[in-house]
């Protein structure tokens, strides 16, 4: 079959926030992000204003409103700061809306163009889960550094970056019952196809237990595992977020390094805070990984995970919530050769997960 919806990779992720202008600098500082461009009071618009943050190829959009009138507003009331957009880079935001509305999409807003002297950008979106929004972006004439409305950003502090790469994948949480819609979604409505699952038996502690499924389009680009909560004695972390999120939606990026051990010991040096991985989980993990390319030393000494599967393995770390609420978080991850998830290593995160709900009150 023909892919009749071609994307070239993650454009950008726009997320909503209550001041752009210090969550910026956070992303900076503590992520090692830099300035890109931006849009607000000096540019002409008058409802809110935007920083765009890039670190080689992840692009990230920080919005807040102006007014108290603004529709930006109603979102960070209902989810606190949180993604709204994830923008996909498509050769024909056109057609990609056509091909997907088609096929059952509800349409966000129809596709129209942005110009100005570098060129043209021409965007279109798409709902997906909770308030969530698929824009399709076509950037093929243009030349700025972001898109037309935008003017660059190149401000004197420019924190050095923290080797991150690019977005591995993006989680969403969706309420009970809804996970195999939104796989059907991206199945029948973007052709992405199911990569792996994962059932309560798989993912489950003492107390919680989730279900999960990864679709992915035809190139492995994108991916997008899709998280329902299961039965459990307790609240699972499923179930928190969305409590705390107000419904549905992004649940954390996962941005890829090659080299784990150097960006883990930058960003806890710039005060990011990761889970707490026991210490007993490195006592058996080469006896189930096998032999890895690493020392363990700094892997126990940083809590970074490992996990294998037929393909090779991979190194992974989770932070705690960035902000207040307890929903959205980062993963940190390199893959050396392997596809997968970190199946392995559930159990062990999830138990980590469990203690900061309780010392929250909310398992």
């Amino acid at each position: 079959m023909s892919d009749f919806l071609p994307l070239n990779g993650t454009d950008h992720i726009e997320i909503y926030v209550g001041n752009a202008k210090q969550s910026a600098h956070y992303f900076k500082t503590a992520f090692g992000f830099q300035d890109l461009a931006y849009a607000g009071l000096e540019t002409g618009l008058k409802d809110r204003t935007s920083y765009v943050l890039k670190q080689d190829k992840i692009i990230l959009v920080l919005t807040s409103p102006l007014t108290s009138n603004s529709p930006i507003n109603d979102h960070l009331v209902k989810h606190g700061d949180g993604v709204k957009n994830c923008a996909l880079w498509v050769d024909d935001a056109t057609k990609s809306w056509h091909e997907t509305t088609s096929r059952g999409a509800v349409s966000a807003f129809e596709p129209y163009t942005l110009t100005d002297e570098q060129g043209s950008v021409v965007l279109a979106g798409i709902k997906a889960y909770g308030d969530t929004v698929h824009v399709f972006v076509e950037r093929k004439n243009y030349r700025g550094a972001f898109m037309p409305g935008y003017t660059p950003l190149k401000r004197e502090f420019q924190p050095a970056n923290c080797g991150l790469k690019f977005i591995d994948h993006m989680v969403g949480n969706v309420g009970w019952g809804e996970m195999n819609t939104w796989v059907d979604f991206y199945a029948k409505v973007m052709g992405f196809n199911q990569l792996v699952s994962f059932d309560d038996k798989d993912i489950s502690t003492e107390y919680t237990a989730l279900m999960s499924k990864v679709m992915s389009n035809g190139d492995g680009r994108i991916k997008f595992p899709i998280n329902e909560p299961a039965e459990g004695r307790k609240k699972s972390q499923i179930e928190e977020y969305i409590d705390f999120y107000g419904g549905p939606g992004v649940q954390h990026l996962a941005l890829a390094t090659d080299n784990i051990i150097e960006t883990v010991t930058e960003l806890r040096a710039r005060g990011v805070d990761f889970l707490a991985i026991p210490d007993s989980y490195y006592d058996e993990v080469l006896d189930r990984v096998g032999k890895i390319d690493e020392d363990l030393a700094p892997l126990r000494e940083l809590g970074i995970l490992v996990d294998r599967d037929d393909e090779g393995y991979l190194l992974q770390l989770f932070t705690k919530p960035l902000m207040d609420r307890p929903t959205v978080f980062v993963e940190i991850i390199q893959r050396k050769g392997a596809k997968s998830f970190g199946k392995g290593n559930f159990k062990a995160l999830f138990e980590s997960i469990e203690r900061e709900q309780e010392r929250r009150g909310t398992l």
